[in-house]
């Protein structure tokens, strides 16, 4: 009778001699999965998709921000729930205090539902709405061109710039901080300039006030832009161009500190499909990194949205009274105080934060798909 066979993981000799391969077969190496590279196009669609969700989502918060950051409703409105936004505009110019910290954010918070409320009341929920359809048809175009830009420009900054400075040992040309400045730039400059016209037509729409009783017809989008061409000409499209070049610095200090963000505590950024991350902890990652950027990029550069509404307001009894960046700065500071600047910045918070959160999150998980 011959002896049963040894096996080679039973074998001492064998374990004993090549220790390394043993350990190999007891615990197999993972097989990185294969990432296609996208295109253009398909950063461009995932883009738009997600920035469409956000502005569906938080567009009455848009609405009440906008008003607040005009000066139209300062005046003797035309309707209780514009007389409401004067009151508020109001007290943020005369410097009224607040409650401070927590009990002052749930005050600013009633205080941003309330005024949404009255809106629905007062002229009708379609109200909270204004605009959306000019915001749609802008975001389509906004952010394509942003989430077109963005990744391709980082592509070529890193071929161009390969020895780029990295913040860790490992990291490529495309994970530098110089490469996402430059790319961001390129992004912010290309997306203001070809959509500011829409923009324009968005702000006009939800400056018009209108009580639902009153029976005065509403403006569609389109009989906006040719009354804003009929009565301003082209360059008329184009008010508040020079703040939305201000505003750039926005988009770049977001994508910056997204890119970075999510890249904490590791050497890479973190992936859909990533086997060291679970789902929740993705979703967790994305959401945190993409509403923390934009929080904190909207705090240092609000005040160049409320320059920027204010440049884009229609005239009043023929009077355009904003004609300039530098002049309209000055005159709001004057007339209303330094405090101004940062009218609607709550709702505007309430808006954008959750807004980016939405955006980013269905942008990386329609890339990540069509990356598989």
């Amino acid at each position: 009778m011959s002896a049963a066979p040894i096996s080679e993981s039973n074998s001492p000799a064998s374990t004993s001699a090549s220790p390394i391969a043993s350990s190999s077969k007891l615990v197999p190496q993972p097989t990185p999965k294969a990432k296609k590279q996208l295109i253009g196009w398909q950063h461009s669609f995932a883009g738009s998709l997600g920035g469409m969700a956000g502005a569906i989502v938080t567009s009455p918060f848009d609405v009440v921000k906008t008003r607040l950051q005009s000066d139209l409703f300062k005046t003797p409105a035309p309707s209780p729930a514009a007389e409401i936004m004067r009151h508020e505009a109001e007290m943020v110019a005369k410097k009224v205090p607040h409650p401070k910290g927590v009990s002052g954010g749930l005050y600013q918070f009633v205080d941003t539902m309330f005024l949404i409320r009255r809106i629905g009341i007062e002229e009708g929920w379609r109200a909270l709405y204004k605009g959306l359809g000019p915001s749609l048809t802008g975001i389509i175009p906004a952010r394509a061109t942003n989430f077109y830009f963005y990744p391709t420009s980082k592509a070529f900054l890193a071929q161009t710039f390969p020895d780029a400075p990295t913040t860790k040992v490992g990291q490529t040309a495309e994970d530098s901080p110089l490469v996402h400045l430059g790319a961001a730039v390129v992004a912010g400059v290309m997306t203001s300039t070809l959509t500011n016209p829409i923009w324009v037509v968005k702000t006009r729409l939800q400056l018009s006030a209108r009580k639902r009783s009153a029976g005065i017809p509403r403006h569609s989008a389109v009989a906006m832009t040719m009354d804003i061409i009929r009565n301003e000409g082209v360059r008329g499209m184009y008010r508040g161009l020079s703040a939305s070049y201000l505003g750039v610095s926005e988009g770049v200090i977001q994508w910056v500190l997204y890119e970075r963000l999510k890249r904490v505590g590791r050497t890479d950024a973190i992936h859909y499909d990533d086997e060291r991350t679970s789902l929740l902890s993705w979703v967790g990652g994305i959401v945190g990194a993409s509403g923390g950027a934009k929080a904190v990029a909207s705090l240092i550069t609000y005040p160049h949205e409320v320059i920027r509404t204010r440049l884009r307001q229609p005239a009043v009894n023929g009077v355009i009274k904003y004609t300039g960046l530098v002049q309209t700065l000055k005159l709001v500071v004057k007339e209303e105080g330094v405090a101004s600047l940062y009218g609607g910045l709550t709702a505007h918070m309430f808006r954008v934060v959750p807004n980016a959160a939405c955006m980013f999150l269905i942008y990386e998980l329609v890339a990540a798909r069509l990356g598989s």
